[in-house]
């Protein structure tokens, strides 16, 4: 607990973009913003070909969404589900894979827990609170994210130190006796830039159990959080950024209580505490044109359940990873990066002498080397190797072009990656562990073109993708105990699975006026478990999203936003199938004064009666009210 402790006290990252583009959630959006999730690095968007879509700080705002995921089913080809309200089970999925090969960052720094049956992330707890920005990476990426990044990248980024002191809250209630209060503060002093925030948000919620079905007890939530950062500034050529968030969740859950041992109403509540801290030093040569940052991250993941105040559940999962990087701009034409990390993770289940730790360690490098030969063509390839305790090595390639011949009014993009996963630490080494397993590996392409019509009011972007993944893991049962079910009675994890997820991404933005903004957004996401010929569970095909904003002569701003997700199967024996469903918000916020905005939205509008997963509520209509100071 002290390590974590004095580490928030000193904390860090990042930028927002102009309002103008707070409606651009389109992959592919054409325009020249800086993204860093590509290649861990600062990086024009008209530099990368890799499928990326950016929500910058005016679109959260303007949405008005309390949990991240709410944001990302706005962002063609991403999906989620989650098992009751917000702080409940949830995961992502990016062009049809699985929630477990998704990198799941915060300001920069992996989420993911290795504590958890797969080694993936619950998005459950993250709130926007203090968020500004999230960038959406998608296609197999691990030759600059490692493992896990199969799927895609999610990075989300905290408010910004700055150089004049900010002030920015927000305070809102609603639905259930839900309410939330966030707040941040941020400045310079002499050579320390700072920004430093918390948020706390509580809810009496609804059943986890689908009331529809028979729920009656309401399953509340609440969380409190933490963010915070520092970017010391020791002369031209040297700073030091410090980094820190933690959050703090507890939600009651729905399960199987005895004697019958049917899904229904339980007492149960999850705890969830998660910490991330990164301490680096950033030093230039050759007057900048030399980059490196010398990096140690650590996050730390503790998670317990609890019925009636007996504990029925204990885990905790930590990473450790030092990681260096060197970016050197060879010319105006050509730059490279190089990078080295080594990161070990540990798993603990249990307490006392009943408990049981597990840890394995991963050493990496990797390469990447961009070429500008001519103003707008940019092309880059990158490979990895990884060395880990317990699988042996894997070496990954990719590589990615981008033109425009016309100053961005066309792009055109295509890239090609390669992707694994380790195996976690539970598959590897719990009671049904197998030491024997192979990584999860992945070949991924995409190829996308943007066009911009009349003086860049109409906005139209298209991407198909394609990606092949081998070695998939999974639970098989153990009938004979020979082989690797020797000692596994109750079953083991072996490479048993092939999957395919082909498709396509659309999105258009028009803006015939200043005022008003019309986007929509499409993915066709056709998913294949290669070995039985049926559709991968939980992956809808397809996902629409439309909305409207528009800023009145008065100051007042008003929004809709309809969301439809196609029919998906909730078992991989595709045997359960549960119906697709249209979701409709509204929206408003008017100024009271320069610092002052009151707001207010209804959520489900029409009352629209769904599940994400079988048997599990979701929240019904729904209306919230705040005030948002900033100074």
């Amino acid at each position: 607990m002290r390590f974590h402790t004095i580490i928030l006290s000193t904390t860090a990252l990042i930028a927002s973009q102009p309002v103008l583009a707070d409606t651009a959630l389109a992959a592919e959006d054409g325009g020249d913003g800086i993204i860093v999730t590509a290649s861990r690095s600062e990086q024009s968007l008209s530099e990368t070909g890799r499928s990326i879509t950016v929500i910058d700080e005016g679109r959260i705002e303007r949405t008005q969404s309390v949990a991240v995921v709410d944001l990302l089913r706005n962002v063609p080809g991403v999906t989620f589900v989650r098992n009751g309200g917000i702080g409940s089970a949830t995961s992502v999925f990016i062009r049809g894979a699985d929630s477990t090969q998704t990198v799941a960052l915060i300001d920069g720094v992996k989420l993911n827990d290795p504590s958890s049956p797969g080694g993936g992330f619950n998005f459950g707890n993250l709130l926007t609170g203090n968020i500004s920005r999230i960038e959406v990476l998608r296609g197999s990426q691990s030759v600059i994210w490692g493992s896990q990044a199969i799927g895609g990248v999610i990075n989300t980024i905290t408010r910004a130190p700055t150089d004049d002191l900010a002030i920015n809250a927000r305070a809102e209630y609603g639905y259930r006796d839900t309410g939330q209060v966030v707040g941040n503060v941020a400045g310079r002093f002499g050579p320390v830039a700072a920004s430093i925030g918390a948020g706390y948000y509580r809810s009496d919620g609804f059943s986890a159990f689908n009331e529809e079905r028979g729920g009656t007890e309401r399953d509340g939530y609440r969380n409190f959080g933490a963010n915070g950062k520092f970017e010391i500034t020791l002369n031209d050529a040297i700073s030091i950024d410090l980094r820190g968030y933690y959050s703090d969740g507890r939600t009651d859950i729905d399960g199987f209580a005895p004697p019958t041992f049917a899904f229904g109403d339980t007492p149960e509540v999850a705890n969830t505490e998660e910490f991330v801290g990164y301490s680096g030093l950033n030093v230039a040569f050759l007057d900048g044109r030399f980059r490196n940052r010398f990096g140690f991250a650590y996050t730390r993941t503790k998670r317990d359940n609890f019925n009636l105040d007996v504990q029925t559940f204990d885990a905790l999962g930590r990473n450790e990873r030092f990681e260096y990087q060197g970016i050197f701009d060879i010319s105006d034409m050509f730059q490279a990066t190089i990078g080295a990390e080594t990161e070990k993770s540990r798993y603990r289940t249990g307490s006392g002498v009943a408990a049981s730790n597990f840890d394995a360690n991963i050493d990496s490098f990797y390469g990447q080397f961009s070429v500008t030969p001519l103003e707008g063509l940019t092309a880059t390839a990158g490979l990895r190797y990884d060395d880990h305790t317990s699988f042996g090595s894997e070496t990954t390639f990719a590589g990615d072009i981008v033109y425009s011949p016309n100053d961005g009014n066309t792009t055109l993009r295509a890239s090609y990656g390669e992707g694994f996963k380790v195996p976690s630490l539970f598959q590897l080494f719990s009671n049904f562990g197998n030491e024997d397993l192979d990584p999860e590996t992945s070949k991924s392409w995409d190829a996308g073109v943007t066009q911009k019509l009349i003086d860049g009011k109409v906005e139209v972007s298209a991407t198909i993708f394609r990606r092949n993944s081998r070695n998939l893991i999974d639970f098989i049962s153990c009938p004979i105990l020979t082989g690797i079910c020797e000692n596994r009675p109750f079953g083991t994890y072996d490479n048993v699975d092939r999957a395919r997820a082909q498709g396509v991404e659309f999105s258009l933005l028009i803006r015939p006026v200043e005022a008003l903004t019309w986007s929509l957004n499409y993915g066709l996401v056709d998913t294949e478990d290669r070995d039985t010929d049926l559709t991968l569970a939980r992956r809808p095909k397809h996902s629409i999203n439309a909305s409207v904003d528009y800023d009145w002569s008065f100051g007042l701003k008003t929004g809709a936003t309809i969301t439809h997700v196609g029919s998906q199967f909730d078992n991989g024996s595709n045997t359960r199938e549960l119906q697709g469903y249209v979701v409709a918000d509204l929206r408003a916020a008017m100024p009271i004064t320069d610092n002052i905005e009151l707001y207010g939205r209804v959520e489900n509008l029409f009352d629209e009666e769904y599940e994400t997963i079988y048997r599990y509520g979701t929240p019904g209509r729904s209306a919230f009210a705040g005030i948002r100071l900033s100074y």
